[in-house]
C-alpha cells in the first residue's frame, strides 16, 4: 500500500474545504445539517453558502443545526477500513457540537483505527489543520509524527469575530442571555473569540469602524507568529475583500485569503458576521 493510501482524512462540513482538494487528498467530509422548520439540508450537499444566506434573509424562522448521526460515521469508517490502513479525523470544537464525540465512538464501533482530534475551533482554522496534515504526509512524515504535530495546533488556532446576529448566537447556546440582552439593549457590537473550544465575549464596541480597529489590533499583536490568515465573513464579501487587501498591504510576508462562513456557522453567528482567523506558527 503506498503512503497516500495509508491514511484517510476525515473532517466535517464546517471546515469549508475546496472540492478539488477533497478529491485529490483522500479527504472524507461528514456533513452537518441545517433545519428550516420542517426542511432539513445537508451542509455542502443540499445547501451551500451561496444559497443559504439569501434563504436565511428571507426566512421567517431562525434555522437550527444538527450534528451527523453516529451511524453515518460508523458506515463511513466501515467503508474506509477496507481501503485505508488508518485515519486521522479533525472536527469542529467539541464544546459546540457532538460531532467529535460521535467520530470517536464510531471509530471504536467500526474497529477502524482513527486518531480523532478536537480542533477546539471551526471554519478556516479547522480546514488549515487538514491542509497541514496532508502537507506533512506528502513530505513523508510518519503517521505518529503527523498526529503529534496536529495535536499542537488547536491551542495555536485563533478566530475573533463580530457576530452579525446576537439573537442567533444566543439561541444557538453560543452566548449567554445576559450578554445578548445587554448587547441588543444598547446596540453594542460584540467581539467574541474562541478560547479552549468555547465562544467567549471579548469586548463590546459601539461602531463598525471601532470593531475593525480592534480586530486589526488583535491581529497585529500576533502577526509575527502568522504566515497565513483569512478574513472570515457571513455574506459580506466586499467588506471582507477590502479588509484582505488592507491587511495584505500592511503585512507583505503573510498570505491572506477570505473565507465564507459555512451555513452551520452562519446559522449561529448571523448574516453580516466578520472576523479574522489564523493559526500561530509558534
Amino acid at each position: 500500500m503506498n503512503n497516500n493510501q495509508e491514511i484517510a482524512w476525515i473532517t466535517d462540513s464546517t471546515a469549508t474545504l475546496p472540492e478539488k482538494f477533497i478529491k485529490e487528498n483522500h479527504v472524507y467530509v461528514v456533513p452537518l445539517s441545517i433545519i428550516f422548520g420542517d426542511e432539513s439540508y445537508l451542509e455542502g450537499v443540499d445547501i451551500t453558502a451561496e444559497n443559504f444566506y439569501p434563504k436565511l434573509a428571507s426566512s421567517k424562522v431562525l434555522p437550527k443545526t444538527s450534528q451527523p448521526a453516529i451511524g453515518e460515521f460508523v458506515e463511513l469508517y466501515n467503508k474506509l477500513k477496507r481501503k485505508y490502513k488508518r485515519g486521522i479525523a479533525i472536527h469542529a470544537s467539541s464544546s459546540l457540537t457532538g460531532t467529535y464525540q460521535s467520530s470517536v465512538a464510531a471509530s471504536s464501533m467500526a474497529e477502524f483505527e482513527v486518531e480523532v482530534i478536537d480542533s477546539k475551533i471551526g471554519s478556516y482554522p479547522l480546514g488549515q489543520m487538514i491542509y497541514k496534515g496532508v502537507e506533512l504526509q506528502n513530505q513523508g512524515k510518519s503517521y505518529e509524527e503527523i498526529v503529534s504535530h496536529l495535536r499542537t495546533l488547536p491551542d495555536k488556532a485563533n478566530l475573533i469575530m463580530s457576530p452579525g446576529s446576537l439573537e442567533q448566537l444566543h439561541k444557538g447556546g453560543r452566548l449567554s442571555t445576559t450578554q445578548a440582552f445587554i448587547g441588543s439593549l444598547i446596540r453594542l457590537k460584540l467581539i467574541v473569540r474562541f478560547d479552549d473550544g468555547k465562544v467567549l465575549l471579548f469586548d463590546k464596541i459601539r461602531t463598525d469602524k471601532k470593531v475593525k480597529e480592534k480586530l486589526f489590533q488583535l491581529f497585529d499583536e500576533a502577526s509575527d507568529m502568522v504566515k497565513e490568515a483569512s478574513v472570515i465573513h457571513a455574506n459580506v464579501k466586499e467588506t471582507a475583500e477590502t479588509w484582505r487587501a488592507e491587511l495584505a498591504a500592511k503585512y507583505p510576508n503573510i498570505t491572506f485569503t477570505t473565507t465564507t462562513f459555512s451555513p452551520v456557522a452562519g446559522t449561529h453567528t448571523g448574516q453580516g458576521t466578520i472576523g479574522l482567523a489564523w493559526i500561530n506558527e509558534k
